[in-house]
Formats: C-alpha cells, sequence, structure tokens
C-alpha cells in the first residue's frame, strides 16, 4: 500500500481555503457512485501490471458492499483500446513506441482476458459496467457516462482504481468540471510510485475534490 505523507505546507494551504480538511460531512447514499477504474486483467497481471493495484482490491470491495449497502450505484470502468464499439484515438500511439501500443491494444481489445476485471472483485448483478475509451472515464464522443450517473440522481463520485495520476486523476478532474461532487480514496487508489500517487492525490484534494481513506468513505456513508 501507497504510504500517505502530506507536506504540511499544503495541509495548511487546504484549511486556509477550505477552513476544513473534508468538505463532505456525509454522504447520500442513493446519490452516490463508486467508480472502480481499470482494475482489469491486463494492467493486474499483465503488460500494463502496477505491485500495488492488488493491495487496494480489499478496500475497493469493502467500498462497494458499503455503496451498495446505502442504496448507491457501484460502476466497474474497463478501458478499452481496440473492439468493434472502440473509437479510434490518435493521440495515443504518437505517446508511445509502437511495440508498446501493439501490445497494450491486444490485451486491452474488448473481448479479451485482459480486457477481462480482476478476479478477485467482488462484482454484483446490479453492479454497471462501463467502457471507456480515453484516459477519463467521461471523455470521448461516444461516452454516455455522465447521462448514466444523471439518470439515476447521482451528485457524488468516490474514484478507486488505477493508475491513480493517469486515468483516475483525468476521471476527476473532468467529473468537477461536470459539477459533480469528488472523492478520491487514498488507499483505494494504485500508481507505480509513492511520489506520484502523493502528487496526484495532493492535487485533487487541493483543486478538484476531496481524498479520504476508505474507513473516512464509510463513515459518512452511514
Amino acid at each position: 500500500m501507497h504510504a500517505l505523507n502530506y507536506p504540511e505546507s499544503i495541509v495548511a494551504r487546504i484549511l486556509e481555503r477550505r477552513g476544513k480538511l473534508h468538505v463532505y460531512d456525509s454522504l447520500a447514499g442513493r446519490n452516490t457512485a463508486l467508480l472502480v477504474v481499470d482494475l482489469q486483467n491486463a494492467y493486474i497481471n499483465g503488460p500494463g501490471s502496477i505491485a500495488t493495484a492488488r493491495e487496494v482490491v480489499p478496500n475497493v470491495n469493502r467500498l462497494a458492499a458499503a455503496v451498495r449497502t446505502v442504496g448507491g450505484t457501484v460502476i466497474w470502468i474497463k478501458n478499452t483500446l481496440d473492439g468493434p464499439s472502440a473509437p479510434v484515438w490518435k493521440t495515443y500511439p504518437r505517446l508511445r513506441s509502437e511495440e508498446f501500443v501493439k501490445r497494450m491494444r491486444e490485451v486491452l481489445t474488448e473481448g479479451s482476458a485482459g480486457h477481462e476485471l480482476w478476479h478477485e472483485l467482488a462484482t454484483e448483478p446490479m453492479d454497471i459496467v462501463h467502457q471507456k475509451y480515453r484516459y477519463s472515464a467521461f471523455a470521448g464522443d461516444q461516452n454516455d457516462l455522465e447521462s448514466e450517473l444523471r439518470a439515476r440522481g447521482i451528485d457524488t463520485v468516490l474514484i478507486c482504481g488505477m493508475v491513480t495520476n493517469v486515468c483516475c486523476e483525468s476521471t476527476a478532474r473532468d467529473a468537477m468540471m461536470k459539477n459533480l461532487d469528488v472523492i478520491m480514496v487514498s488507499d483505494g487508489n494504485a500508481a507505480r510510485t509513492d511520489e506520484e500517487h502523493m502528487a496526484s492525490l495532493l492535487n485533487v484534494w487541493q483543486f478538484f475534490g476531496d481524498v479520504m481513506t476508505t474507513d473516512e468513505v464509510i463513515e459518512r456513508l452511514r
């Protein structure tokens, strides 16, 4: 699990701006969705694997159970780089080697083993599985996640998954700018290094939402 050592200067800055560390004292279950980003085989036991990803799975499962209990929605988000429904993402291959792009497309093609959710995730039939085609779960012309949330009366999203500083932060930024309340779960996200994880959490905490532990979120859901 990532070590969390928040710099005192940034904590003080958050307190000065908001008056308290956490702006959400309680969470209305029916209006809350847990977005679990990219916890797929390719990223946990494949070419894009990150060591800390497996460690957050128990917390993700705890959060999913808590959200369901209070009438909230659990959405499992799957990154899709290729397949019949995947639009062309022209800028992605420009930033990667040809070999890397080929390898990732093979394991993240819809229907492949790498594209499937990690087997230790405690999914339920009532949950939603959502395909995403960019880093952010809200980006892209074919994306209907926002309308799905609005139709269910959801105004708050809890974000877990990987990678903290890429797809999870991108999703958090877009959610906030779509007028959704955002909470990044500090021990429910995974990155390649503690430094990248921490930098992303601090960025979200200062500008795009709140940052809480799994226990802090569950306590507010009760």
